[in-house]
């Protein structure tokens, strides 16, 4: 299961006299990331690179900010892909020290800082939510209401009409088996809307 981060988490080494200050923290889109890099660039106008690296599903992306190409932003992404996190910045602000690295010292430097920031993360699970919409007749109204409750939905909408109109949701490893005891229990009676996956087989 894809877990993101519940704070910001730093780390600061020093590497044959270059200085890496790395930073990871939950992100969730492509835009917002790149704000935060140039607020680091102007935060550090004397740094010799800013690498960073997203993971938010289309919108991922690794970027070497003028190291060698493949040296910086791949090896952070990677980190993070093996963490199997998701919606997770991470940032690497380096100041040069006057002694090359080299292509391996380069990737196991970038690849150690956001390693070392992720020591101390607090991680949160990624629970993946399915809305579902129904209708019953009023007199299932209550029924539906404690299953609902009973399989720990969260109601997001109930409007009265023709029939009783519900929108909620649930884990999506959950809704399987919620809309085959509401369809058997129902005897038929609910009425699944915009979700072809919910109609009785």
């Amino acid at each position: 299961m894809s877990s993101t981060l519940a704070a910001p988490v730093h780390s600061d080494l020093l590497i044959k006299k270059s200085r890496f200050i790395a930073c990871v923290q939950p992100m969730t889109d492509r835009a917002t990331a790149q704000q935060v890099v140039a607020d680091l660039k102007a935060q550090h106008p004397a740094a010799a690179h800013v690498c960073w690296a997203l993971l938010a599903g289309g919108q991922s992306a690794a970027v070497d900010d003028g190291e060698p190409s493949g040296t910086a932003g791949r090896p952070m992404l990677d980190v993070l892909r093996h963490q199997d996190l998701e919606g997770v910045l991470a940032t690497v602000v380096r100041y040069f020290g006057g002694v090359k690295l080299g292509a391996g010292g380069l990737v196991r430097a970038y690849t150690d800082s956001v390693a070392q920031a992720l020591l101390t993360a607090s991680k949160v699970a990624i629970i993946k939510t399915r809305t579902l919409q129904c209708a019953v007749p009023y007199a299932l109204e209550g029924w539906l209401r404690r299953e609902l409750a009973g399989a720990q939905a969260q109601l997001l909408e109930v409007r009265h009409g023709d029939a009783v109109d519900f929108a909620f949701s649930l884990p999506d490893t959950a809704a399987p088996a919620l809309i085959a005891a509401l369809n058997e229990a129902g005897g038929g009676r609910v009425a699944w809307r915009d979700d072809t996956d919910a109609a009785p087989c």
